[in-house]
């Protein structure tokens, strides 16, 4: 073969590896850990009016961005109507692909429920959805990066010009992909004092493993990256428990509530009932209600979950607030 031409199959193999690779191939695995994410610095900060999206007798809606890390993360924001002052809560959504997302989607039952009851709202889209930045290594950090942001969506709270914000009393709602966020936010030992507790609804499991054999091995576009990453689970066990929050409930420093239905197929009533009684072995206050006949989405069960999470909220707020 002519050396010309060998050297031009060999330029064109390294641009197709080239390409091919996230541009994440920077990033260390030791930079996505749970114990990393509880040394992290947090800068949430800059919260802005976007647009104003809707006004009721009861809220005004805006949409919003704020920062975290070097990016801007899109949200929506309600304020209720009144003096106040009102406590906040911040909430993370579940998974919903990222090519269809838009602005404030996911748990807008929620969204309004809360408002409509005196609290400042911020639904966070976190980086990568709608309108926000985009973080191109954002597949290979294990949701680290969505912890990253459900943090500093409080923080951006705490420091912003709202007058009528109880900034003392900021608490965090999650559900499924959003509850699983809120057990690696709840184990940072960094983001103590953020969030005054923690309502989960149906959350992914606190063992990543299960998640990854769930969601991850069947599927190559996930898969693929992080198994070029890090390794397997059974190949690298180390590194997979040390995104896995079970492995980290000692570090809990705020209640948490945990909702789940007893017949959810997506995320199974035995990842509820495992993190629970991982967290009571290790001390902590944790309660879990289980809806018996209930899927994923809580139907019936829903209002009265509601309900009894906005009594631990306000049951779990700090007594100078």
């Amino acid at each position: 073969m002519p050396r010309k031409l060998v050297v031009l199959l060999a330029s064109a193999v390294l641009f197709s590896l080239s390409t091919s690779l996230p541009a994440a191939q920077a990033l260390t695995p030791q930079e996505v850990t749970l114990e990393a994410l509880s040394e992290k610095s947090f800068n949430g900060s800059d919260l802005k009016l976007i647009k104003l999206l809707n006004q009721t007798s009861r809220y005004t809606k805006h949409s919003i961005t704020y920062r975290s890390d070097d990016l801007r993360v899109s949200g929506v924001l309600y304020t209720p109507k009144g003096k106040g002052p009102f406590p906040g809560v911040v909430l993370g959504h579940g998974y919903i692909d990222t090519r269809i997302y838009q602005n404030g989607q996911g748990m807008r039952s929620e969204q309004d429920y809360l408002a409509s009851r005196g609290y400042v709202v911020l639904h966070t889209d976190y980086r990568n959805h709608s309108f926000g930045d985009n973080d191109p290594e954002s597949q290979l950090k294990f949701r680290m990066d969505y912890s990253a942001d459900v943090i500093n969506a409080g923080l951006a709270l705490k420091s912003s010009k709202i007058r009528t914000l109880n900034k003392n009393r900021i608490a965090y709602m999650g559900r499924s992909m959003g509850g699983g966020i809120g057990f690696n936010v709840a184990v940072a030992k960094s983001a103590e004092g953020v969030f005054s507790s923690y309502t989960l609804f149906a959350p992914t499991s606190s063992n990543y493993v299960e998640n990854f054999i769930k969601w991850g091995r069947g599927n190559a576009d996930r898969a693929h990256p992080l198994i070029k990453f890090v390794g397997l689970p059974e190949d690298n066990p180390a590194f997979w428990a040390s995104v896995s929050p079970k492995n980290y409930w000692a570090q809990v420093s705020a209640p948490i509530m945990i909702h789940h239905g007893d017949k959810d197929k997506s995320c199974p009533i035995r990842w509820a009932r495992a993190a629970t009684k991982g967290l009571k072995a290790a001390g902590k206050d944790v309660t879990l209600h289980i809806y018996k006949g209930e899927g994923h989405n809580l139907a019936a069960g829903w209002a009265k979950a509601m309900d009894r999470s906005i009594e631990f909220m306000g049951r779990n707020w700090p007594s100078q607030g």
